[in-house]
Formats: structure tokens, C-alpha cells, sequence
């Protein structure tokens, strides 16, 4: 199965005038936040599907668009064989998808710590990386580095 037919399903499905959308040139499918949890919900339970793996989420700050902040979802099928990436447009909050997949966990706080987005229904969003003190996210475009932290000098 192709992410083209996937995304035939999911627009017969949920499509509401502009809610997903086929990216072919980078072969993923966007999806509009309000629905990201119904569809997620939806692509695990189908025996069509069957996407019992969350491989990967990415964030990304676009720091000068409507909606700052990308998620890149990669989802894999383990019997099927089948990859997918899902794309999710945001402000910075979006649900989480741990009650899909518990792999959802430590990967949102990760994005939470260095992009500050947070994931609403998260069990435990709280810092992963960085001290429960640090300043600001640091993989923001607009993050300003402090040279000290605590009396330390930070050398980049």
C-alpha cells in the first residue's frame, strides 16, 4: 500500500474541506491538528493499516509562518510493511498521541524540552534533557544562549 492510497482512505474518511492533504513531492500526508488524534487513533486500530509503530517524531520551528511549528510523525507497519509520515502544522500545543502510542512518551518531552511545544494529555510532560531550571527552549530560532549557567561558563 502506497501513501497515496492511504491518503485516499483518510480523505474519504475525515476530510472536512482542506483537513489532509497529499504532499507528493516529499510523500506524506498533512493533517490538520483538530483531527491528528482521531486519525492516529484510526490508522493503529485499522487491520488495513495496522501502524503499531511510532518510529519518530520530529519538531521543527518555522519561526516566521502562520503556524511556527512542523511535527513529522514516521509510523511503520511491522505486518504490513508499510511507512508513513504524517505532518502537523501548529501553534505551540498540540495533543499528544502517547494514548495511541507509549512510544509518544519520552520523544513529545524531548520536543517540548528544546522547542517548548507543548502536548496537551501528556501523562508527564516535563523536562527530559536539559536541568528542570534551564532558561527557554534552546532549538528555537529566536532562543538567545546565556554563557553561564550556574557560574559555569558554556563554550559553543
Amino acid at each position: 500500500m502506497q501513501t497515496k492510497d492511504i491518503f485516499e482512505l483518510l480523505k474519504e474518511k475525515f476530510d472536512n474541506e482542506g483537513d489532509i492533504i497529499f504532499h507528493q513531492e516529499g510523500n506524506f500526508i498533512e493533517i490538520a491538528p483538530n483531527i491528528l488524534l482521531e486519525v492516529c487513533a484510526f490508522l493503529y486500530t485499522n487491520p488495513t493499516f495496522y501502524f503499531d509503530s511510532l518510529s519518530c517524531i520530529t519538531g521543527i520551528d518555522n519561526h516566521t509562518f502562520e503556524n511556527r511549528f512542523s511535527i513529522y510523525y514516521q509510523l511503520y507497519s511491522i505486518p504490513k510493511d508499510i511507512h508513513l509520515t504524517l505532518k502537523v502544522d501548529t501553534q505551540e500545543k498540540i495533543i499528544s498521541l502517547f494514548s495511541v502510542w507509549a512510544a509518544a512518551n519520552w520523544q513529545e518531552r524531548e520536543i517540548y524540552d528544546l522547542l517548548g511545544i507543548h502536548f496537551e494529555n501528556h501523562p508527564d510532560l516535563r523536562r527530559i534533557l536539559l536541568p528542570n531550571d534551564w532558561k527557554g527552549y534552546p532549538l528555537r530560532k529566536d532562543y538567545i544562549e546565556d554563557e553561564k549557567y550556574h557560574g559555569v561558563t558554556i563554550r559553543y
